[in-house]
């Protein structure tokens, strides 16, 4: 009996029946576009989001953030929902790959040098100086060494000077990756992540304020013939859409001629070109979805 309460107890608490795995929110939400209504910017510390709360964004944060990372999506453009994680206090949703900073990105643009050492000849004069009583053989000395100690100082300004537009270098290249590495919403909840609030829209709605969610509407076209024979499946006009899957688009325009795989960060990204009616496709895939695809004439 005590065990029939507690069932019923757990049907009763809103949204608890209706919860889904973070594989069920991954399924539905990853691969797919959406449309910022807010700039994100570009680091993996993304825009933290409080539902419920009285004002569920800090907007003074997400300045700071934005003028120290700059802009990486802008408002009224569309992203890829590459990425949805569960974890105790917080939901992440990543678009375009979640934002420039995560493990395996660089974040920092020192560049260290050593100073320039003392040469052999400069210590064996320095020995000579402290045993030489001639006061002339120790004014040459001195002055000898002042030329090797002033020669070293300017080999050190040449390293200061290198170091400097080395660690400028890198704070550019830096900075352009942050405004391609993408960005998130973390949707936190301070005293864990409520059974309601993983749902779709539990989801949709904690963010309805900041994205679209566009669906696809129903077409009123009548389908198109199923393609049959040893072109099937590659149209010679059929193009593939951002957002579909590596193998959905093998399976629209048939097996690459080239494949090769690089890392981003914690991505994987995949290029295949595929030779089509239309030209020849270049897709780019993050994590095996399609993120992007040229088209060149043969």
């Amino acid at each position: 009996m005590a065990v029939r309460h507690l069932i019923l107890a757990a049907l009763l608490v809103p949204g608890i029946a209706h919860a889904q795995s973070e594989a069920a929110l991954r399924d539905y939400f990853e691969g797919r576009t959406v449309k910022l209504k807010i700039a994100m910017p570009g680091t993996e510390n993304g825009v933290d989001v409080y539902p419920g709360a009285a004002k569920p964004l800090d907007y003074p944060r997400h300045a700071d953030r934005l003028k120290d990372y700059g802009t990486a999506i802008r408002s009224g453009s569309e992203a890829l929902v590459t990425k949805i994680k569960v974890k105790s206090k917080l939901i992440e949703f990543q678009l375009d790959g979640g934002g420039y900073g995560t493990m395996g990105d660089e974040t920092s643009s020192n560049v260290s040098v050593a100073e320039a050492p003392k040469t052999k000849r400069e210590q064996n004069l320095e020995g000579e100086l402290r045993r030489e009583t001639d006061p002339v053989r120790r004014r040459a000395i001195k002055e000898e060494l002042d030329d090797l100690k002033a020669e070293r100082e300017r080999e050190n300004a040449r390293n200061r000077a290198a170091v400097a537009e080395a660690q400028e270098s890198k704070k550019a290249n830096i900075r352009q990756r942050r405004l391609e590495g993408g960005s998130r919403f973390n949707i936190r909840y301070r005293d864990g992540v409520p059974a309601a609030a993983l749902t779709v829209e539990g989801i949709k709605t904690a963010l309805a304020a900041y994205l679209d969610f566009p669906e696809a509407q129903a077409s009123t076209e009548p389908a198109p013939p199923v393609p049959f024979g040893p072109n099937a499946g590659r149209p010679a006009a059929g193009l593939p859409s951002k957002g579909m899957l590596q193998a959905d688009v093998d399976h629209l325009l048939g097996a690459p001629q080239k494949s090769s795989e690089r890392a981003e960060g914690k991505l994987k990204v995949t290029t295949r070109v595929y030779a089509t009616g239309a030209g020849k496709v270049t897709a780019e895939f993050v994590e095996g979805v399609l993120i992007r695809y040229t088209i060149t004439s043969d």
